[in-house]
């Protein structure tokens, strides 16, 4: 019988706490931020038509990074030279305490905005990076190794984590096993965007739909698409596309990555094609 009443006793009381504690649709929980509250604004640095952008994020209390193709800031206000005429969309990406969470902890930046523009000359000079890249004209620029079949010091493996140790040859692999792009070429342009073309050989269809940017200080070179620069195959090469500039002029390109595949550091070294 002492068994019974207890039984009863504790199932009269979890019936209680049931029938008083609310049911919590967990489905239901949304992000109750309005994209309408997030107030984006752009300014043209000189006239109407051109390239000098200013981009400034005018809501209190958000906070994230503007992504404007050519680089990502963390801030709520952006001046730039834009390299690429034509149309452009450049996004604000937020998180803010108008999201309906205590713990913002995990929140992504998933809430974006996107302004757009147009910008029908360049009026404003570029870094002297683009026109070192892509020609003095802007018109295009075509690349090739510094050297090819039989050649040397044009893709080798060097010191790890230390740029400035790039001469520093470990083992140069172009002269004795070359990349199986050694006779291609990849050609830059801002032909309506920042555009990277990829040829496997000097005779082969080009491979479209890459293209290219710098970080914000012009020390990283970073392709994106399918098809990295010549050489990068593995284990020597960047799955994600980033090198370092050891240096960029008119008429020399040389890159690096400080740990590929094998553990060691590795460069490239191009010249342009000039035909």
């Amino acid at each position: 019988m002492k068994t019974y009443k207890i039984l009863s006793i504790a199932s009269t009381l979890l019936l209680s706490f049931l029938s008083c504690s609310p049911i919590e649709d967990r489905d239901s929980l949304e992000n109750s931020f309005d994209l309408d509250k997030l107030e984006l604004l752009l300014v043209k640095q000189s006239g109407n038509n051109g390239n000098g952008i200013t981009l400034k994020m005018n809501t209190k209390g958000v906070y994230g990074y503007w992504d404007y193709n050519i680089n990502r800031e963390y801030t709520d206000e952006v001046s730039f030279i834009y390299p690429i005429p034509g149309k452009a969309k450049f996004t604000y990406y937020a998180t803010t305490g108008y999201i309906n969470n205590d713990d913002l902890s995990d929140v992504k930046y998933d809430i974006k905005k996107e302004i757009e523009v147009n910008i029908e000359e360049l009026d404003q000079q570029l870094p002297g990076q683009y026109y070192d890249l892509v020609g003095e004209n802007l018109e295009g620029k075509t690349w090739v190794f510094a050297g090819g079949l039989g050649g040397s010091k044009y893709w080798y493996m060097c010191p790890g984590d230390n740029p400035e140790k790039y001469e520093e040859i470990w083992w140069d692999a172009g002269e004795c096993c070359p990349p199986i792009d050694v006779d291609g070429k990849m050609t830059f342009d801002l032909d309506g965007g920042a555009n990277y073309i990829y040829y496997e050989s000097s005779e082969s269809e080009p491979k479209k739909g890459g293209s290219y940017s710098f970080n914000g200080d012009f020390s990283k070179l970073i392709i994106t698409g399918e098809y990295k620069i010549l050489g990068n195959e593995e284990p020597r090469g960047n799955d994600k596309g980033v090198y370092e500039i050891i240096s960029l002029s008119s008429d020399r390109l040389i890159l690096y990555v400080p740990t590929n595949g094998g553990g060691t550091g590795w460069c490239w070294q191009f010249v342009p094609l000039y035909k």
